[in-house]
């Protein structure tokens, strides 16, 4: 594969209770283990968090791109991302992930056709693949 861009970060501290930033700085952020999962419930960010909010942005961009492609126009759509993390039954632990994508004006039927072609496109979707069980649900707007 050629790069077209790449970033690096770096975690230091305790793993989910400590530090992560990027090499450009634009995040730059303390973590703390979710209260669910045994921490203190500080407010402050955790990597499903993270990994959240970037599928979100990612799948976004995707369904965008597939919809210029097929002049379509998507308008005010959104796309939500539920990140779980939860054991795997071998000992570690494994990531599910559903995405909800709404699309005004367009059916049910054809959100999820252009919902469906995103999720051959976008990166995350194509890296989670086999992996991870990644769910994309349409909803009515």
């Amino acid at each position: 594969m050629e790069a077209l861009y790449s970033i690096e970060a770096l975690a230091t501290g305790d793993g989910r209770n400590g530090h992560v930033r990027t090499t450009t700085g634009r995040v730059d952020t303390d973590l703390a283990v979710p209260k669910e999962m045994g921490g203190n419930g500080a407010n402050l960010p955790n990597p499903e968090e993270l990994f959240a909010a970037g599928y979100a942005a990612c799948f976004h961009s995707a369904l965008r791109s597939v919809a210029r492609k097929e002049k379509v126009d998507v308008g005010d759509s959104t796309v939500g991302a539920r990140v779980s993390i939860g054991s795997n039954g071998q000992g570690g632990f494994g990531l599910a992930v559903e995405l909800e994508v709404t699309i005004p004006g367009q059916s049910i039927e054809r959100a999820q056709e252009l919902a469906d072609a995103a999720h051959q496109v976008c990166p995350y979707s194509n890296a989670t693949r086999g992996n991870i069980p990644v769910a994309v649900n349409v909803v009515d707007d």
